[in-house]
């Protein structure tokens, strides 16, 4: 049996309409994950901006970063030099920073060579860098602009350029210290990635071998 042309606009409506309302009413939820990873990437020119005063401990040389007035940046520092003060300033919600050397006032930034260079003005996003919280505790530092380059320093404390950097290497990974007679206050609104440590560091050392004594 055939049906009537009045029939059939009515189930098509019918489906229309259907079709429609599952559409507004069934929405997926929005993802919240994505939208922190989008904000983080984005200067916060709104909200106060948190200051903090620390050293950065270099995990190989064993010494402070430092940023001297002849603009260059190394890691040889000994614990409460005056060029090792840092002030760290934050740029977003996030963990993303600028710091800049309390004595001299330069920025730590890094050029397109991989290069850690002192800038007076740190508003470029080479000089930011967003703090990365390791599993082993200790932080790295990858640029803003060049991602996947790292502020690293060697053994003997000079800078590694950031295109030789990974986040795994031992030359990237640094420890956040008070420095000396500085006396933190916590701030309700401040949000840290990770506490601070303030112990004294020993000197590297050769690894020794003890044989064990049999009873």
């Amino acid at each position: 049996m055939r049906l009537i042309p009045s029939r059939l606009s009515y189930l098509f409506l019918h489906l229309f309409a259907f079709c429609y309302y599952a559409q507004v009413t069934i929405q997926s939820p929005p993802n919240f994950t994505q939208h922190v990873s989008e904000q983080s990437k984005v200067t916060d020119r709104v909200s106060r901006r948190l200051i903090r005063t620390y050293q950065l401990y270099s995990r190989t040389s064993g010494k402070h970063v430092q940023v001297l007035p002849s603009k260059k940046i190394n890691a040889m520092a000994d614990d409460g030099d005056v060029h090792a003060k840092l002030i760290v300033e934050t740029d977003t919600f996030g963990s993303r920073v600028r710091i800049k050397g309390a004595e001299t006032g330069l920025y730590i930034c890094m050029n397109r060579r991989g290069k850690l260079v002192g800038k007076r003005n740190g508003q470029g996003k080479d000089c930011i860098f967003t703090e990365i919280v390791l599993e082993n505790n200790y932080t790295a530092l990858q640029n803003a602009k060049y991602e996947g380059w790292y502020m690293a320093f060697t053994r003997r404390g000079r800078p590694r350029k950031g295109s030789k950097t990974r986040q795994h290497q031992r030359e990237v990974h640094f420890m956040k210290r008070l420095p000396k007679g500085h006396h933190h206050h916590h701030h309700v609104m401040e949000q840290r990635p990770f506490e601070f440590i303030n112990f004294p560091f020993p000197k590297r050392t050769k690894r020794t071998r003890y044989s064990s004594h049999r009873h």
